[in-house]
């Protein structure tokens, strides 16, 4: 059986690999492929880690596809639009989803409760002078 390599192949290099495993191998499972092209890590335990994900996303690339968007920056998390009422009753809405609606602090909204539901409707500068 191979073994794995020493460091993570990218380019050209992984296309062959995964290629002649997949010859060699019958049926690799995506970890084995993973793993016999270097996509391997160890945690602060010790423990091997796999990095599939990794493993996949140097694959599309030597494919010539690039999902990530050249503009985006890597900084925190995703919103995943889903929120949690804090300890001090607050709900923290935070700065990717008002970023996304392109909203500026001191805008106003007005807030409507519902059965199961807060809707937050934003005012437009006509209703703020009212």
């Amino acid at each position: 059986m191979s073994e794995t390599a020493t460091e993570q192949l990218i380019g050209k290099p992984l296309l062959q690999k995964v290629k002649e495993l997949k010859e060699e191998m019958n049926n690799p499972t995506r970890r084995e492929l993973a793993r016999l092209c270097g996509y391997v890590s160890r945690t602060k335990k010790g423990e091997v880690r796999i990095n599939v994900a990794d493993f996949y996303e140097e694959l599309l690339k030597a494919k010539g596809l690039n999902l990530d968007n050249e503009n985006s920056q890597r900084r925190g998390r995703e919103a995943t639009f889903r929120v949690t009422v804090q300890k001090n009753g607050q709900i923290l809405i935070g700065a990717a989803y008002t970023k996304s609606m392109g909203l500026k602090p001191g805008d106003d909204f007005d807030v409507k409760l519902g059965y199961k539901h807060i809707h937050l409707i934003q005012r437009d500068e006509d209703s703020i002078d009212e």
